[in-house]
């Protein structure tokens, strides 16, 4: 190849990766549809709200505070880093009773609702999540900054209502 030629390479090659990492760029700083159409319609999210988008909606039980649930997940941060998911436990569904301790708030209220099958987008902020603390690994590494916006993927794979659910187990 001659010199000409493998200079011409590169510039095609400059301009594809500078192209895309502007087209990345513009996607990533662009508000979602939703987003924009509340905006005009005058609503604000603010910082105390769990936004939630439907992937899919489904046909089961509706989940309702009290009722047992399972569910799939993956939880990552805003940059995509992948803090925790089901996958890590053996694809094992995380069950919790609604509306009980132990989950962060903005989970919770972001899985109220859901019909089982359902998939649901979630970006909780910070005062609905782990606040202004760091949360460590057992290693002592942070996995999840402190005043972070963390994304959940949840998907709902079965409600228990209230009624049929098991007391939680107080053994420790």
């Amino acid at each position: 190849m001659s010199t000409k030629n493998i200079v011409i390479w590169v510039v095609v090659l400059l301009v594809v990766i500078i192209g895309g990492y502007f087209v990345y760029t513009s996607m990533v700083a662009t508000p979602a549809p939703d987003a924009v159409a509340a905006e005009q319609q005058g609503a604000a999210a603010t910082d105390a709200q769990v936004q939630a988008q439907e992937i899919a909606v489904g046909t089961g039980a509706t989940a309702q505070p009290g009722d047992s649930v399972s569910v799939l997940y993956v939880g990552q941060l805003q940059d995509g880093t992948v803090f925790d998911s089901s996958a890590a436990h053996g694809n094992q569904p995380l069950v919790f009773v609604l509306g009980a301790q132990g989950l962060i708030p903005g989970f919770q209220i972001g899985v109220n609702g859901m019909k089982e099958g359902g998939e649901r987008l979630l970006a909780i902020p910070p005062s609905l999540g782990y606040g202004a603390q760091d949360v460590k690994d057992a290693d002592g590494k942070v996995i999840i900054p402190a005043n972070s916006t963390i994304i959940f993927d949840v998907k709902l794979v079965k409600v228990t209502p209230a009624a049929a659910a098991p007391a939680p187990s107080t053994a420790q």
